[in-house]
């Protein structure tokens, strides 16, 4: 049996798998705010509930915003910031007499899809978080690309690629840089976008909802958006050329997406064609806490 834990802002889920990847239970809690060792107790807590529910012990893999760094071995970049600088791998361990293995979230997604979602099948998997922010994993043969910098698939901080005089120098990001993709591309960047534009502040879903309803002024932050996420996707299908990307996090949801973003990114291309598919997650929500389950099917890539 293979239990994962969702490590998110607001809640912490934890699901068991049996071998198939069916669901055995499933639990979720309240995430404690600015309190690492109360954290450490709601994970602990349920993985025991979990394993009282089944009766079977299991691995344990935790998916975490931010990630470890290979470099100390404490988790880094968190936006849930009691977490950073905590060893929580080795922590955990201790608290539950088990080796436990930790990944980014959006990597925990991306293998999700990769596994048994919609990426199943294919050699190589770019998964994509498009919410609050703007991250991404890599799985290559069914195995977790990690890389020897613990950065594999970190896309969103990178440049807008081929910026339009108006896009140059960009927003400012919180990473310290300006015009990072993920100031353009995340939800809060596409409603920072249309707020620039309109003086309105609206979040993607109202935009999306009165673009339907024949408002010129979300039409036009939505084709900004697309245009420039098909940018940014193109710049990794140049650089990794996955077989498929599968679209996660809120923005997922915006339809158009599927059917735009094909002939969008084609032109930015350096070949004569796109076999790259586009997808939308099978998982949904779910494909967070069941990559973290997945995080012990064989060893992860390096």
């Amino acid at each position: 049996m293979r239990i994962g834990v969702d490590l998110g802002g607001t809640k912490i889920e934890a699901i068991a798998l049996d071998p198939r990847g069916a669901s055995m239970a499933r639990r979720r809690v309240p995430a404690p705010r600015d309190d690492y060792g109360a954290t450490l107790g709601a994970i602990t807590g349920l993985v025991a509930a979990i394993e009282s529910e089944t009766g079977r012990r299991g691995s344990v893999g935790v998916g975490t915003p931010g990630a470890l760094s290979p470099f100390t071995g404490r988790l880094r970049n968190s936006n849930s910031v009691w977490l950073n600088g905590r060893a929580i791998d080795r922590d955990l361990a201790q608290l539950l007499a088990r080796p436990v293995r930790i990944a980014n979230d959006a990597d925990c997604f991306a293998l999700s899809e990769a596994t048994d979602g919609a990426g199943r099948g294919s050699r190589c998997v770019f998964g994509v978080i498009l919410g609050t922010g703007c991250g991404g994993g890599v799985v290559v043969d069914g195995r977790l690309l990690a890389g020897p910098n613990a950065i594999a698939g970190e896309w969103g901080h990178n440049p807008l690629p081929w910026p339009a005089a108006h896009e140059h120098p960009g927003p400012d990001c919180y990473c310290g840089k300006q015009g990072c993709i993920e100031t353009f591309v995340s939800g809060p960047g596409l409603a920072a976008d249309h707020c620039r534009h309109t003086g309105t502040r609206q979040e993607p879903p109202a935009i999306l909802a009165a673009a339907q309803a024949g408002d010129r002024d979300a039409e036009a932050s939505l084709r900004r958006h697309v245009g420039r996420l098909a940018r940014a996707l193109a710049s990794v299908i140049n650089v990794l050329d996955p077989d498929a990307i599968v679209l996660g996090g809120g923005l997922s949801n915006l339809p158009h997406l599927y059917d735009d973003l094909p002939d969008l990114v084609r032109p930015w291309l350096i070949c004569d064609g796109m076999a790259t598919r586009i997808l939308p997650p099978v998982h949904g929500d779910s494909s967070g806490v069941r990559g973290a389950a997945w995080l012990w099917d064989g060893e992860p890539a390096t």
